[in-house]
């Protein structure tokens, strides 16, 4: 048996038989339960008879990236460095998307347990984050979005569409990631990976709310997926990168504070520039507007009286100076600005309102990003004999699947 092998300070044992991670991207606690109570997840109500849940909470801000690189690395982004799907680089002073592997600052337990000898296998549902997951790992590597592309030499598998026996799916789709999914079946039953980690996308999520009948049929999707891992010995850990809020007014329309505007309007042009760290590609689904910014301030601004006064704007949750915000949400200073901007559990932030094409949305917007969005579950298919101390975290998804399940 090999030995534990000690990744970013934490000591993770050699699996004992196949260990799955799934994220379930946007996937607040409310969904498998209001999907269990309709009879959707008939295996995950089975399961948890005899294996383990508790809820836990995903990083701040809680988005896609800083969450599914904290999961693989078991570690807060001050450590990792991945601090949003979207920065501004002070250095080239650029607005650039975080999807580089030259931003992560440590490894991933991915590439550790790779590189050790274990068979490593990641699919991931949008390509934004294939190439951050699978940094020096070597094994599978590919995501839903481009499996019609994998390669033996740049994914370390070919003819994916025809291993799944699925169509190539639309990137604004539940099929996304249904072929997540059926790769991770499909991987388990013909290469039988020591560790697999399967991340979807929050298409559904973005649309429907718990209990709906379209969240349910995806759930329901899910676990019939779920119970063939089960059925072939995998230990499976379920978590999430971020819960999931309607940002809406009354009436169901975008409830938004526009905070470039204000800014402009209240220091003039120039003086504050406001970055959104949910901005990525995939931008139909919520307009690029969620729960968290950052504010960068130009030279003479009084940065205290600009703090209370955004704090004074109704659906502000929270504003901290940039240094407090770091300390608190176990950020990377020189990745944040001046000022951290959080709304509230209904509220979102964007830019300039001429900036944001909300064309694309054909629901009420519901987004991410604050502290609201940062309950998520924890569920294991095994009893967990020892459930870390203190304060649970999605990035404990790996300890507990590989050191504490029976």
């Amino acid at each position: 048996m090999e030995k534990p092998l000690t990744i970013n300070g934490r000591s993770y044992a050699w699996p004992k038989q196949p260990v799955v991670v799934i994220c379930v991207d946007g996937s607040e606690p409310d969904y498998t339960e209001r999907a269990m109570a309709a009879g959707a997840m008939p295996w995950l109500a089975s399961a948890l008879t005899r294996g383990s849940e508790r809820i836990a909470d995903c990083v701040i801000p809680s988005f896609t990236n800083p969450n599914n690189l904290s999961i693989v690395t078991g570690v807060p982004p001050a450590v990792h460095g991945i601090a949003g799907n979207f920065f501004y680089d002070r250095d080239a002073d650029a607005e650039v998307m975080m999807n580089d592997p030259r931003y992560l600052r440590c490894g991933t337990i991915l590439a550790a347990f790779s590189q050790a000898g274990a068979k490593v296998a990641v699919v991931t549902a949008k390509d934004k984050l294939r190439k951050l997951l699978g940094h020096r790992m070597e094994g599978i590597c590919f995501s839903s979005e481009k499996a019609n592309e994998a390669t033996e030499a740049e994914n370390g598998i070919s003819g994916v569409l025809g291993l799944v026996g699925l169509p190539l799916p639309s990137v604004y789709s539940a099929a996304l990631s249904e072929l997540v999914f059926a790769a991770g079946a499909r991987l388990m039953a013909t290469r039988r990976p020591d560790i697999m980690y399967l991340s979807t996308t929050d298409y559904i999520q973005h649309k429907h709310a718990p209990g709906t009948p379209e969240a349910n049929r995806f759930y329901g999707m899910m676990d019939r997926y779920l119970r063939e891992l089960d059925n072939m010995g995998a230990v499976i850990a379920i978590t999430a990168d971020h819960g999931m809020n309607g940002k809406t007014d009354g009436q169901g329309r975008p409830n938004v504070i526009y905070l470039q505007d204000l800014l402009d309007e209240w220091l003039g042009p120039g003086k504050g520039r406001v970055i959104l760290p949910i901005t990525d590609p995939y931008v139909v689904h919520h307009g690029a507007l969620g729960s968290f910014a950052t504010v960068y301030l130009g030279a003479g601004v009084d940065q205290a009286a600009l703090q209370q006064r955004i704090a004074a704007i109704p659906g502000m949750d929270k504003v901290l100076d940039g240094a407090t915000a770091c300390r608190t949400y176990e950020l990377p200073e020189d990745r944040e600005g001046d000022l951290i901007a959080i709304s509230g559990r209904h509220t979102a932030i964007g830019t300039g309102r001429a900036k944001h094409d909300l064309s694309g949305l054909d629901a009420p917007l519901r987004s991410h990003g604050g502290v609201s969005e940062q309950r998520v579950p924890l569920i294991f298919n095994r009893p967990v004999h020892d459930w870390p101390h203190g304060r649970l975290r999605n990035f404990d998804a790996f300890d507990i699947a590989l050191n504490r399940v029976q």
